[in-house]
């Protein structure tokens, strides 16, 4: 489900009230925007119904979400919006949500454009009602982007609205050399810190050939950069490369090597700024950690059985730690406050994937009521879903214990980060051929794997984990109850 746009519409009144003569004056000077009028004769007096300009506010898409990152906009400036159409696709902390607007309307200006950064609750567009509104909605986004501060994009904004009230400080903009420009050759609406105008097919265009758009002079209507523009200034780039140094070719073969610039500065993603967050906030709670082996000659061979109906190695295990915490409910709890915890009413066991530029932990709900084969097929969606980045909030923000699997890569043993808001995250090593003792005194080989648990000290102690992973291996090495 996409979510819906947050629109304010608290600094104009609604088009609906119908405002007296001396009424409207007073509204119309106390407020900084350029609404307009309509005449309405009603009863033989000529009364004034005010169209709405709204601003479009960057829209909180999980209960963790402080910025968001504006991946595309699905519409352009001028485009007529319907209610429940998607308008902008959102890079949250973990997913990319498209975003829908619950009014109709137009789109009249873009404040924050794809690849740009704004904190919840700020706006980054202006939508009209009418057609009739859009200059004046125009002009006041031109107003509030001038008037305010130009921050770095990886910066949270300050979420307040000075609509009425605008401080008036100009900062330089962003990407300015150091040499400076004849106002000439800078684009009109690039000018203190202001958008950039551009259509739609020169922004495809420059994402395309890696153009950086405030660099480009428009010679479009108004200074608007078209793709004659963007083609332009790709050829002089292009040039500049074939005709750089030695040094330059043998940087430019490095980097084709690694497939990094190695000594290179690169900001954190919204996912790994996410991560970052969370392993601080991890850094507080207490925990201490319990390793033990299980032998997975019986979950080895019933594997081999069942893989060919779609069943995954990680849904097995998944099954057969949701059995385990069932019987063990204070392993499945959690503590947020310090001051208490909660026995939670599902086992919804979350496993760490890793992703392009991250990890994410899409969760398995009720994994102890469901059948193997469902399990594996609900995995598999989450999976691609979290590949895709289309994940939704409670998809992967509902776990009550967590599995981190490296196994799948020879390590043999690890510990892992409890993540907050859980009591316990598991680290499972790869199963590998080892020489015991039997029962009868005799050598044997068997396969077996090392899992180590990490749990908030605070609820949980050894004698809670040691009982856990007990039971655990029973499942484990008898796995009947896993298929049924």
């Amino acid at each position: 489900m996409a979510g819906l746009l947050h629109i304010g519409t608290s600094f104009i009144p609604s088009s609906s009230s119908v405002i007296n003569p001396k009424s409207s004056n007073q509204s119309s000077s106390s407020s900084s925007s350029l609404p307009s009028y309509t005449s309405v004769r009603r009863n033989n007096k000529k009364t004034q119904i005010q169209a709405k300009i709204r601003e479009i506010f960057m829209p909180a898409l999980s209960s963790t979400m402080t910025e968001g990152k504006i991946v595309s906009w699905t519409k352009s400036e001028g485009d007529k919006l319907s209610k429940g159409e998607s308008v902008v696709v959102v890079e949250s902390d973990k997913a990319d949500m498209d975003v829908e607007t619950f009014y109709d309307g137009y789109l009249a200006a873009i404040m924050v454009e794809e690849g740009g950064v704004a904190a919840v609750g700020s706006a980054i567009a202006y939508l009209a009602e009418t057609e009739d509104e859009i200059e004046a909605a125009r002009s006041k986004a031109n107003s509030s982007s001038s008037s305010s501060s130009a921050s770095p994009a990886s910066e949270t904004v300050a979420a307040e609205k000075t609509v009425e009230a605008p401080i008036a400080i100009q900062s330089p903009p962003l990407a300015a050399p150091p040499a400076v420009i004849a106002a000439s050759s800078v684009h009109p609406a690039s000018e203190g810190g202001k958008r950039i105008v551009a259509s739609p097919y020169a922004k495809k265009l420059a994402k395309d050939l890696s153009v950086n758009l405030s660099s480009v002079v428009g010679s479009g209507p108004m200074g608007r950069i078209v793709a004659k523009d963007v083609e332009a200034a790709a050829a002089v780039a292009s040039a500049d490369v074939s005709s750089g140094s030695g040094v330059q070719g043998q940087k430019s073969s490095s980097t084709a090597t690694t497939g990094v610039e190695l000594g290179s500065v690169v900001p954190f993603t919204a996912l790994q700024g996410a991560v970052s967050r969370n392993m601080l906030e991890s850094l507080k709670v207490p925990t201490f950690r319990v390793g033990y082996t299980i032998t997975t000659d019986a979950l080895d061979a019933l594997y081999k059985k069942i893989k060919s109906k779609g069943v995954t190695m990680t849904a097995l295990l998944a099954k057969a730690t949701a059995l385990a915490l069932a019987k063990h409910p204070v392993v499945n709890s959690s503590c947020r406050d310090g001051k208490s915890f909660t026995y939670n009413s599902s086992i919804n066991v979350a496993v760490a994937v890793a992703i392009d530029g991250g990890l994410i932990t899409p969760v398995l709900q009720d994994a102890d009521k469901l059948d193997i084969y469902s399990l594996s097929r609900k995995w598999k969606e989450l999976v691609d879903k979290a590949r895709a980045k289309q994940l939704q909030p409670h998809e992967y923000t509902t776990g009550t214990f967590t599995l981190s699997n490296l196994g799948m890569f020879g390590v043999d043993r690890f510990d892992a980060i409890l993540p907050p808001g859980t009591g316990a995250i598991m680290a499972v090593g790869a199963s590998e051929p080892k020489l015991v003792g039997t029962k009868d005194g005799r050598i044997g080989v068997k396969s077996q794997m090392q899992v180590n648990v990490t749990a908030d000290h605070r609820v949980i102690y050894g004698a809670d984990l040691a009982s856990f992973l007990r039971t655990l291996a029973k499942i484990i090495e008898d796995p009947k109850d896993l298929t049924f």
